[in-house]
């Protein structure tokens, strides 16, 4: 439901254009108010799941992320429906957490690695589902719809998790509001000036934010005789590998979906819908090695399944940066599947790393900070290899096209002349090839970093 919701605003971005009368600003405002509140929140749900329950947190998180669904659907203001995504991000961040922490709680070790493999394949669903329901849903009915889809799903997990799931609670502890502060401020700071780099560079004021509200919560951490988070889990090295890995597989995959599916509705002329369709090999591909990488896991230390897994998906990148205008649908198709294979390998080693490093009682901070990575990651990706491919594709557009086409290939093709929009299909698919290779160059090092930094042996460190 959430990867879903985070997919599929994006199509809906003309219909709330010209049915609420929203801006440019209203709809960065849309979709960040979400993912600020969200990733700020994310460490203190985590800490608050583990000492009220995070079956509790599970049930009230959802509660919140339908109701808010229900607010957004009934918005007739730009404003309103700023508003609802950002309780929509506070039930977000509430729900995430608990996810991974209820999982290491009802699953043993045996059973844990098939269970991450199912959480990571659930996820690549989404990714899929956001475009593909999106799509139909705006095709055939208005722009609440796709907020009208959380409602019944929510309501379903919450039944599920009251008669399926048992509570668990972490060790009893005193709260930490300052670090709560901090963290909040730290975290929203830092997403907000990698988010708003790509258009407006960097935010000196956001960026000193992050400084201070991180540096802070560190060095509180670290003396807090109650911390919300026990920065001792970062002398681990299976737990803190396990984090970068996680950043730079998030950086690799991030900035991924955004360019195919442009490439897709750009240069092949796919509607949301059908380019939606055509990524459903990199979610097979991902869906049956998150399995085979399960079941390898009893056999292969997870030093070595991360490593290979990001090797595979830097193989991936390299293909797809050969693609040509001539290639069509087949090539994509092939890169596609390679990286599906490195991120089902990859994937669910990371994530039992992490978890396997983070002691029970502390399990939801622990998921949290799963999920706050991946947000980093994910966030640093379309700062960086977006602003990559913004850049190459104005290099790479002929000098006589307008200011205008040179900067959006929207322009290009939507000004109805056969050459320029010729020219910003070959730009944009240049841009792509550049964007593929830094993508290439990055998983690269992140397999060498990870098969640096990962101990051979799991060493358990006391927090």
């Amino acid at each position: 439901m959430l990867v879903v919701d985070n997919t599929v605003l994006n199509l809906a971005i003309p219909a709330l254009m010209r049915d609420l009368g929203a801006t440019p600003a209203d709809i960065q405002w849309i979709i960040d108010s979400y993912i600020l509140v969200f990733a700020g929140l994310l460490l203190t749900a985590g800490s608050l799941s583990d000492r009220y329950g995070r079956r509790r947190a599970l049930v009230v998180g959802l509660a919140l992320f339908g109701g808010a669904s229900a607010l957004a659907m009934l918005a007739t203001e730009p404003w309103q429906l700023i508003g609802a995504r950002a309780l929509m991000g506070v039930g977000g961040s509430v729900v995430m957490p608990s996810t991974l922490s209820i999982l290491i709680t009802v699953f043993d070790e045996e059973e844990r690695r098939k269970a991450f493999a199912a959480w990571g394949s659930v996820a690549m669903v989404g990714v899929i589902a956001g475009p593909t329901i999106g799509g139909f849903l705006l095709r055939n009915f208005y722009w609440g719809s796709v907020f009208l889809l959380n409602i019944p799903v929510a309501a379903l997990a919450i039944v599920a998790a009251l008669v399926l799931m048992p509570e668990s609670f972490g060790a009893a502890r005193k709260f930490d509001p300052l670090g709560v502060v901090l963290s909040v401020i730290g975290m929203s700071a830092l997403v907000w000036a990698v988010i708003t780099y790509p258009v407006h560079g960097w935010n000196l004021w956001m960026v000193a934010a992050a400084i201070f509200g991180l540096g802070g919560f560190v060095f509180w951490e670290r003396r807090a005789p109650h911390p919300m988070l026990p920065l001792g889990m970062f002398r681990d090295r299976s737990f803190s590998g396990a984090c970068f890995s996680i950043v730079l597989l998030s950086f690799g995959t991030g900035a991924l979906m955004l360019a195919l599916t442009q490439y897709l509705q750009f240069v092949l002329g796919y509607d949301a819908l059908q380019a939606g369709v055509a990524l459903l090999p990199y979610v097979f591909a991902a869906m049956v090695f998150n399995g085979v990488g399960a079941g390898l896991g009893k056999r292969v230390s997870n030093r070595v399944l991360i490593s290979l897994g990001l090797a595979v998906l830097a193989g991936g990148f390299a293909v797809l940066a050969t693609l040509d205008s001539s290639d069509g649908y087949g090539v994509l198709v092939a890169s596609l599947v390679v990286m599906g294979i490195g991120g089902g390998l990859a994937g669910p080693a990371a994530y039992a790393t992490l978890m396997g490093a983070v002691p029970p009682e502390h399990a939801g901070v622990g998921s949290a900070l799963n999920d706050t990575v991946q947000q980093v990651g994910m966030a640093l990706s379309i700062a960086v290899l977006g602003s990559v491919l913004a850049a190459a594709y104005t290099t790479a557009m002929p000098e006589w096209a307008p200011e205008a086409a040179r900067k959006s290939v929207n322009v290009a093709l939507d000004s109805g002349d056969p050459a320029l929009a010729l020219a910003g299909k070959e730009a944009f698919l240049s841009a792509m090839s550049m964007g593929s290779a830094v993508g290439a160059g990055f998983a690269l090092a992140a397999a060498a970093v990870a098969l640096a930094v990962l101990p051979r042996k799991r060493q358990l460190v006391t927090v």
